[in-house]
């Protein structure tokens, strides 16, 4: 980068922070649990994102390494290989320090999923084949005065898990007047990996006895790697949008997990209903995914004696998902049974026991 471009770099420096310095910090919505058994549930609600989802987060560490790291300068076209919401985040950035942005994604990627992208000017380049969208990214990453971001390989490195702000340094100064400050159990998805290897860095740091769950969909590759130890198996594909892999990707940390729950499809989209009727909170699949494995702890735990509290994430908001998981044609084509999982649900709420195949 020309020293010329300096000035240039601090300002988009000073812009990206910006956005992180206009808002609050995001929600932490306790659950209701009766007080009885011990146990308190809360959910860090990160829909509230100028962006609307939690991989807001995400983009702005990408940026901000990128700028301070001397990747992005004021002529550089940034690209992305995703269809979601990490792809709205990124545009929404590259907006801001006036960058082109290009996101890599399959032609069979809904129109909503592209108008989100197109309006914060993000340009959408549709591939044929899902495997490609990878490679494609590369490549046009590999152009003069282009960037991959690479959001899968990246994810792990860029946050500065120790504090900056963090998504863990967060939960933790949140937590701090409740009944149990400490988290038993912080519950997440995997899409990237990144928020688990940020989570599990941070606890071990803080020299914390908080242990580290990670929920993994149907099709998903993350829960047989981490059971095995093996990076090279492969998945279907998983249809809970944010989460799952058909591959392990790189910033998956396996190392830093205590416990992975893989959640059925029809239990995460029950789950994410619930929520709206039980909370007003209204939420994608991927929160539903993290519920079941958040009630699933609460469960073990009420049977061992045990109390303290546990968070997960309110990853996105469900109004991106009225065509798919709040619609019940949609659901019935997959034939998936909300039914029975909203009777395992209720009588959790009931009781504190849940079952249900994992």
């Amino acid at each position: 980068m020309r020293i010329e471009d300096r000035d240039w770099v601090e300002n988009a420096l000073r812009i990206v922070e910006a956005d992180a310095n206009r808002s609050a910090d995001t929600h932490l919505h306790p659950f209701p649990l009766p007080a009885s058994w011990g146990i308190d549930l809360y959910l860090k609600d990160e829909s509230v994102h100028p962006t609307g989802s939690l991989k807001h987060r995400l983009a702005r560490s990408l940026f901000l390494f990128g700028l301070a790291n001397g990747d992005i300068g004021p002529d550089t076209t940034l690209v992305e290989a995703s269809s979601g919401s990490t792809a709205v985040s990124e545009a929404y950035f590259a907006r801001l320090i006036g960058l082109e942005f290009v996101a890599v994604m399959p032609a069979s990627t809904s129109p909503a999923k592209i108008a989100l992208i197109e309006r914060y000017g993000g340009i959408c380049r549709l591939v044929e084949s899902s495997g490609a969208v990878y490679d494609v990214a590369e490549e046009l990453g590999a152009q003069e005065n282009w960037l991959y971001l690479d959001q899968f390989t990246n994810a792990s490195v860029v946050t500065d898990w120790r504090g900056n702000n963090s998504i863990a340094a967060s939960i933790f100064d949140q937590m701090s007047l409740e009944r149990f400050p400490v988290p038993s159990w912080v519950v997440v998805g995997a899409g990237t990996g990144g928020t688990s290897a940020t989570i599990g860095r941070y606890v071990r740091y803080r020299r914390v006895p908080t242990r580290v769950c990670v929920v993994d969909p149907e099709g998903s590759a993350f829960h047989d790697a981490w059971l095995t130890g093996r990076r090279d198996v492969v998945g279907t594909g998983s249809r809970i949008e944010g989460i799952g892999r058909p591959r392990v990707e790189p910033s998956f940390v396996p190392a830093v997990i205590e416990r992975m729950e893989r959640v059925p499809d029809a239990a995460s989209v029950a789950a994410a209903r619930m929520l709206g009727r039980v909370t007003g909170l209204h939420a994608g699949g991927s929160t539903g995914t993290n519920l079941i494995g958040a009630f699933r702890l609460v469960s073990e735990m009420r049977a061992a004696g045990e109390r303290g509290s546990i968070v997960t994430l309110l990853c996105d908001g469900g109004e991106r998902y009225e065509h798919t998981y709040y619609d019940d044609a949609w659901v019935a084509e997959r034939g998936w049974d909300l039914a029975a999982e909203h009777d395992r649900i209720d009588r959790f709420l009931a009781t504190g026991e849940f079952s249900g195949a994992s």
